[in-house]
């Protein structure tokens, strides 16, 4: 079968505060070539393989390859619905892809839009507001007789801002947990400033955290082992949050951060609880093919959702702390199988024969 690997290079970036000018870590959602290359090799043992940059030259490329089917990675460049573009460049061509489809991950890369779905079906998440300016302030924060806007919660600190429409923690920094307005509003302008963006305000929920990947559809559909993150790896006085520095700058290859534990040490009520509220956000949402949740737990111990990853990160090596195969591994699929079965589920769902790529699920995964 002839597939076409769609993806984002990532590339070094200047840092940039001035309007027009891209924040220093613009980049951090796009993949790195040695990902690239393990990606392609996993389809290449069943399947003819071509590369395709998702650029502006992207659309003649795949109209003179015609694959059969297009793996999508392409995370997009500008615009709040960017991981949509590509997606929705393949249904103009007519060409299957794998993963969800650019409603869903333009809701999602909008973590205000997909909180407000999470909420219409019950599906616990934390209170939020959306800052456009500094002069949101006092309708945001339980403080100076502040009253909420109809329908709109007044939070209580601590909270956390982040960028409203980032993924891979961008924006998320370790002094994005405020605890008095001087430090919301400080937090509010560096979003604003850097991003060029509206910024999202949550109440800090102060439990546990978890990241969850789904893999399949319908009956098929698996939640791989539990992965947590164990904040107490952080270098001393940094906040409890799996933030920018976590993931990208303290975190090495050389010197990986031992920050996650897969599976994750969890009673059986948790457990059930956790992929509860993930299996109900994957239907929600509509997500297809492969995804990961974040959930954090409450000061009940109760997990809410925290943010939707319809596009994944997949890093190949053992070492580097990448949650979707960390899981899959704890499954006891390979990387190349981990990206074969994720290519399978897309070719059941579209009724495609993938030809020598099924793996059967190890008998533990947990069912649907």
């Amino acid at each position: 079968m002839k597939v076409a690997l769609v993806y984002n290079l990532k590339k070094n970036s200047t840092s940039g505060s001035a309007s027009g000018e891209p924040p220093p870590d613009f980049y951090a959602e796009c993949d790195d070539l040695e990902t690239i290359e393990a990606i392609q090799s996993a389809l290449a043992e069943f399947h003819q393989v071509s590369l395709v940059e998702a650029d502006e030259e992207a659309i003649e490329k795949l109209r003179a390859d015609r694959p059969d089917v297009v793996f999508n990675v392409a995370e997009g460049l500008w615009g709040a619905a960017r991981e949509a573009q590509f997606p929705a460049l393949f249904e103009l061509l007519r060409l299957p892809y794998t993963g969800s489809d650019p409603v869903t991950l333009a809701l999602c890369l909008d973590k205000s839009r997909t909180k407000e779905i999470l909420g219409a079906h019950g599906i616990p998440t934390p209170q939020f507001r959306i800052a456009e300016s500094v002069d949101d302030l006092r309708r945001i924060v339980a403080s100076h007789g502040a009253l909420p806007a109809p329908g709109k919660p007044v939070l209580k600190f601590p909270l956390i801002v982040k960028p409203l429409s980032e993924g891979s923690s961008k924006g998320i920094v370790n002094s994005s947990v405020v605890r008095n307005e001087s430090e919301l509003a400080s937090e509010i302008n560096r979003v604003l400033s850097l991003y060029h963006e509206p910024a999202i305000v949550e109440e800090f929920l102060p439990g546990r955290e978890f990241t969850v990947a789904l893999i399949g559809n319908g009956d098929d559909l698996r939640v791989l082992p539990i992965v947590e993150i164990l904040f107490d790896s952080l270098p001393p006085g940094a906040h409890p949050i799996y933030s920018f520095e976590a993931k990208w700058v303290w975190d090495t290859s050389d010197k990986p951060l031992e920050i996650f534990r897969c599976p994750a040490t969890v009673d059986a009520d948790l457990e059930l609880d956790i992929e509860s509220v993930c299996l109900r956000a994957w239907d929600a949402l509509r997500l297809r093919d492969w995804a990961r949740i974040d959930v954090r737990c409450d000061a009940s111990g109760r997990p809410q959702v925290i943010e939707v990853n319809p596009l994944p990160g997949i890093l190949p090596q053992p070492e580097q702390n990448s949650c979707f195969p960390k899981a899959a591994r704890a499954a006891g699929l390979s990387y190349n199988a981990t990206v074969r079965r994720i290519l399978d589920s897309a070719c059941a769902r579209l009724g495609l024969g993938a030809r020598g790529g099924a793996v059967a699920p190890p008998a533990h995964f947990s069912l649907r």
